[in-house]
């Protein structure tokens, strides 16, 4: 009896997990492509140049840059970090983080694929005024602050063919690499539920508001969960019976939020902007949650409004784009970075790097100090060699400016 209740799970889980990933591989392929157009078209001086200075205008770019860039909410941190180096305000540097991890191109498009057009619509609406909110709020409890100093611009044109070469390396090779995990994570934690929760189990004991909001973000908050891969999970839900504007919210508390972020924007911008920050999430995606139930509500409830796209398309479209994205996954996430010797005149710890974003960001703030003169990075090790005449201090100030923390400094 038990081995029969055993094989009913790992079938129902196996076929609703397939489901999920064949309905979500065409649409996260084409915005995987499409965030890697926009790599191109938006470089980090091009988003720099216009944060800086007073106002709310900054605060609404740094909004409206956030929402289209498939950053998650571990990518998003050393760009923050590099803004507000660069002389971003606060409340621009906050619009941005809350903006941008919450959605983007690719989870548009996801969005679309499982949950319909309503969510892929009001997701990215309230993750733009969310931005903009956080940043207003910010602003009248901090005040003003000094205009940005000039932005770097980059040197020489870039040739067509090495734009294209940068664009598919971005779209297919980096951020697959970055997310594809918690894709992966979500499609199964997606399976599992739909497996094992009862249907309507929300709707029975979970239908009221007053409990299902706070639940979700309760879970949310801490909860290390981009915005691509907390789509599945959010659908599964909905499924069982969980209402729409309750997963609205868990959409973006999970990604705009953890624990990892948190600890970053208390060091990198206050006590002050930390409570502003978790604070005015929390309110406005409960609000959010509140305003989308209230809406499908007014357009009656059609569920065909949160109804996923994906599954209604060709079969053979399905299997054949989810075969290409689990190579692509696959691919990236086996992928071991080259082993850099790292055995250099300083060695520095950093234990909070954890991807090739993270390395990349590193080498390129460690690049700019004085005296440097090459950087290798030991992922594995979290290590990072430097080589030259350098201050210590200054090392150490690069690093930390860019988001990540120092635990030891060696001298060879």
């Amino acid at each position: 009896m038990e081995l029969n209740v055993l094989a009913s799970f790992l079938t129902d889980f196996f076929r609703e997990s397939l489901a999920l990933f064949n309905s979500l591989a065409p649409y996260l392929l084409l915005g995987f492509l499409v965030a890697g157009i926009l790599h191109v078209l938006l470089p980090g001086d091009t988003v720099v140049k216009h944060l800086g200075g007073k106002g709310m205008m900054p605060v609404i770019k740094a909004a409206l840059f956030g929402v289209p860039l498939p950053l998650c909410s571990c990518g998003v941190i050393p760009v923050a970090a590099s803004l507000r180096k660069e002389g971003a305000s606060r409340a621009s540097v906050l619009s941005f983080l809350v903006s941008t991890p919450t959605t983007g191109v690719d989870s548009i498009l996801a969005t679309y694929s499982l949950m319909g057009p309503l969510f892929a619509v009001f997701r990215p609406i309230a993750a733009l005024l969310m931005g903009i909110s956080l940043g207003g709020i910010t602003l009248l409890t901090a005040g003003h602050e000094a205009e940005a100093p000039a932005p770097k611009r980059p040197n020489g044109q870039t040739s067509v063919a090495r734009s294209i070469k940068e664009m598919a390396e971005y779209a297919f090779i980096e951020l697959p690499g970055d997310i594809g995990k918690w894709v992966i994570v979500g499609v199964l934690a997606g399976g599992f539920l739909s497996a094992v929760i009862p249907q309507n189990l929300f709707a029975r004991y979970l239908g009221n508001p007053l409990i299902s909001f706070p639940l979700m973000i309760v879970v949310a908050v801490p909860l290390y969960v981009c915005a691509t891969g907390s789509i599945p999970i959010a659908a599964a839900l909905i499924a069982k019976g969980l209402n729409p504007g309750a997963a609205l919210a868990f959409l973006i508390a999970g990604p705009a939020t953890n624990t990892v972020t948190i600890t970053v924007v208390g060091k990198m911008l206050g006590k002050k902007s930390l409570v502003t920050y978790l604070v005015s999430i929390i309110l406005m995606a409960l609000g959010a949650g509140l305003v989308f139930d209230l809406l499908y509500r007014f357009l009656g409830g059609d569920p065909s409004l949160i109804t996923g796209a994906g599954r209604n398309l060709p079969l053979w479209l399905q299997i054949s784009s989810s075969a290409l994205l689990a190579i692509i996954l696959f691919k990236a996430l086996l992928k071991k970075p080259e082993r850099e010797e790292v055995d250099m005149g300083f060695l520095v710890e950093v234990p909070d790097m954890s991807c090739q974003h993270c390395v990349m960001t590193i080498k390129k703030a460690l690049s700019e100090v004085e005296g440097v003169r090459e950087v290798r990075v030991d992922l594995d090790r979290k290590i990072v060699g430097i080589e030259g005449d350098v201050d210590e201090k200054k090392v150490k100030e690069a690093i930390l400016s860019s988001g990540y923390t120092v635990k030891k400094i060696e001298r060879k």
